[in-house]
């Protein structure tokens, strides 16, 4: 699969590389603000199941888009 096909989901400064490889970076909402200002998108926190939001909103919309 090629990268810019890939959905990356992080909260930490050492996740900022993976931001810049993937087609699609998301920050935690328990993010610092250094981090989130790097990613295309910001889901809810970890305590707000904010993994399972970030693909409901973000990456399933555009999965369902993709003609195969």
């Amino acid at each position: 699969m090629p990268l810019d096909e890939v959905a990356v989901i992080g909260d930490m400064v050492n996740d900022l590389p993976m931001f810049e490889v993937g087609g699609l970076s998301i920050a935690m909402g328990n993010a610092s603000d250094a981090v989130k200002g790097q990613a295309n998108f910001v889901t809810t926190s970890n305590d707000e199941d904010g993994v399972a939001h970030a693909i409901e909103q973000f990456v399933l919309p555009r999965a369902a888009g993709k003609s195969s």
